[in-house]
């Protein structure tokens, strides 16, 4: 793949994610709100790891990649 195409397709896709995130922010609202999600909330201080949420986006961006990449 050319460079040239690769950025194009970065591109496209930073365009697309700046999109929902102005025009349809409900479709995000599910990031960080699944079980296994942990919060730790102390007096000063607030923790947040999204476990679950990484491994859906993590399953979904190699499902992803081998669609697009497969030889």
């Amino acid at each position: 793949m050319e460079p040239s195409k690769a950025l194009i397709g970065i591109g496209a896709v930073i365009l697309l994610i700046g999109l929902v995130l102005n025009y349809a922010p409900w479709l995000i609202n599910w990031f960080g709100k699944l079980p296994g999600d942990m919060r730790i909330q102390n007096k000063n201080s607030f923790v947040f790891i999204p476990i679950t949420s990484m491994i859906v986006v993590s399953v979904l961006i190699t499902l992803l990649a081998n669609l697009f990449f497969r030889k």
